[in-house]
Formats: structure tokens, C-alpha cells, sequence
């Protein structure tokens, strides 16, 4: 296990570097120049070259793209995340800010869309080939398929708009800092952001339970004469529920990667508006750590994943 531990972190420390420095080459290849985003058109205009190559030279932009990923990259290792490019405050305080509310909304869609995809994902199983079973399949289909920012807009129409149920965007209101207070505007990101991932646990969860009723053991449970209700519910359950427990865990980091498009409909000031933000502004330093902080959180939790998959079933074995 220690010689297994100590390989995975070796693998990921190198992946998290060969990936950074990809995503930094993609982002130097792209048209523009962050200057453009710092300084409003008109000033730009007056400025002169010399101010230019001075203000490029100030933030460290000249040299060429080897030179500039090494440089941030030593600041890395010192606990020095730099400054955003277009608002000169501290990363490590944007990160502070935004990621909160990432986690916040992220946690919830993830509870929404496990309880209810493992509940729906159990009824499919146990109402196998009944109308119960299609229309859950069907609607399965249409959650995986839809985009998440259509579910977002329909949403908002709906609860929002016409209802006037839920508020349209943000995390709270002005002087509000409970969560209660600031639940009603976490239920409508929270929902929409889980209907895909319920689509995928509640298919899962249907095969996975299907398999486990074909198992021997609970075969033994009916001959004993155990209720169909405990036979399915409690030993089919527990073991269905181990390759379900294993994609929930994976899609934790998937969540927060995958708040963009989400957190721009609601107007939620999470981690992935911002990084959206950054990379239109080509915002280098900024863009690096969000994608840093989000391929990091992944390679995290299928590490971690590998270690409670063996722990739950004794037949793996990490080697």
C-alpha cells in the first residue's frame, strides 16, 4: 500500500506539470494580448510603444513562453500564486472568495442527484419491464442528453420569472450570510447542475441492482424464506451500491470543473464564473491556478476512489 501511495503521488505531481504547462501554451496561442483587457480602448490608444513594452515588461509578459511558465511556475512552489492580471488582486484571495460558494453548490447538486438517482435507479430495477421502468429510462435519456444551460434558462422562466417562486441569480441578498437565508437561491443551480449527474447515477444504479439480483446469495436469501422487500433492499442494496459509491466520488471534482456554465446562468460568484472571466481576459496567472485547483481535485479523487474501492471490496488489490 505505502509503495502504491508514494507511486500515485509521483504520477500526479507529473501530470499536474505536463498539464499546466499545456494549458499555458494553448492560452499563449491565443489571439490578443491581456494588455487590452487591463486598459480601457481609449488609454490604449494614447499610450505609447515604450509605455507598452514597459507595462509588458512590469507583469512579466516579455520572454518567451518557456521562460514565462517557468517563472510562475517557481513562484508556485514558493506559495506565490501572483496577482490577476486585469484587477491586481491577490489570487490567493480570488481563490478564497470564489471557491466557497463552488464547494457550496457543488456538495448540493451532488446530494440532490445521489439520493435522488440512487432512489429512482432502485425503483427502475425492482419495476423491470413495467411502464415505471420506461418512463424512468426515457427520462434518464432526455437528462443526459439536454445541455445544462437549457435546463438553467427553462428554470429561471419558470420558478423565477413567471412563478416568482425562487430569486433569479446570485448567492444571497444584501446583509444575508446564513444559509438559510441564502437557501432559495442555492435550489435552482443546485438542481440543474445535478439532473445530468442523476441521469448517469440513476442508470447505474439500475444495472448495477439488476446485477446484484442475479447473485447467488440473495438467491440463498429467497430459499430461506426472506421477505422480497429485505432481500432487495438490504443485501442487494449494499452490494449494488459499491460501483454507485465509486462514481459519486468521481463526480465531485467533475462538478466543480463543470460549474461554468451553471454559475454563468445563475450569476453564481463561484470559481468557474471566474475562471470563464480569466480566460476571455486572458488573465494567464489566474486561468493557470483554477485549472491547476481543478485538475488537482481530480487526479485526487480517483486516488482517492482507488483506496475506498479496496477498501470496500478485499478482492482488489493496488499494486
Amino acid at each position: 500500500m505505502l509503495s502504491y501511495t508514494i507511486r500515485r503521488i509521483m504520477i500526479i505531481l507529473a501530470m499536474l506539470f505536463v498539464a499546466c504547462f499545456l494549458i499555458y501554451l494553448c492560452l499563449d496561442l491565443m489571439p490578443g494580448d491581456p494588455i487590452s483587457y487591463m486598459v480601457d480602448q481609449e488609454t490604449l490608444g494614447e499610450m505609447t510603444d515604450v509605455q507598452k513594452e514597459a507595462m509588458r515588461q512590469s507583469l512579466g509578459l516579455n520572454g518567451s513562453v518557456i521562460t514565462r511558465f517557468f517563472n510562475w511556475f517557481r513562484g508556485i512552489l514558493h506559495g506565490d500564486f501572483g496577482y490577476s492580471l486585469t484587477s491586481g488582486v491577490a489570487i490567493n484571495k480570488i481563490i478564497a472568495d470564489t471557491l466557497p460558494a463552488t464547494i457550496e453548490l457543488s456538495i448540493a447538486a451532488l446530494l440532490f442527484s445521489s439520493i435522488v438517482g440512487t432512489v429512482l435507479g432502485i425503483l427502475s430495477a425492482l419495476k423491470k419491464g413495467c411502464v415505471v421502468d420506461n418512463v424512468l429510462t426515457v427520462a434518464g435519456l432526455i437528462g443526459m442528453s439536454i445541455p445544462q444551460f437549457f435546463f438553467g434558462l427553462v428554470a429561471l422562466l419558470i420558478f423565477s420569472i413567471n412563478l416568482g417562486w425562487l430569486p433569479i441569480g446570485g448567492r444571497m441578498e444584501a446583509g444575508q450570510s446564513a444559509f438559510f437565508q441564502r437557501l432559495p437561491h442555492l435550489v435552482l443551480p443546485a438542481i440543474v447542475l445535478g439532473l445530468f449527474l442523476t441521469a448517469g447515477i440513476m442508470r447505474y444504479a439500475r444495472s448495477s441492482m439488476l446485477d446484484a439480483a442475479n447473485k447467488d446469495f440473495l438467491r440463498t436469501a429467497r430459499s430461506k424464506g426472506i421477505p422480497e422487500w429485505r432481500v432487495n433492499l438490504i443485501h442487494g442494496f449494499r452490494v449494488a451500491m459499491n460501483p454507485v459509491v465509486v462514481l459519486i466520488g468521481l463526480r465531485l471534482p467533475m462538478l466543480i470543473g463543470g460549474s461554468v456554465v451553471i454559475e454563468s446562468v445563475f450569476q453564481w460568484p463561484g470559481i468557474g464564473k471566474m475562471f470563464l472571466v480569466a480566460v476571455r481576459g486572458q488573465n494567464y496567472p489566474l486561468v493557470m491556478m483554477i485549472a491547476l485547483l481543478m485538475i488537482f481535485a481530480t487526479m485526487v479523487s480517483s486516488f482517492l476512489i482507488d483506496l475506498l474501492t479496496a477498501a470496500m471490496d478485499p478482492r482488489v488489490r493496488l499494486e
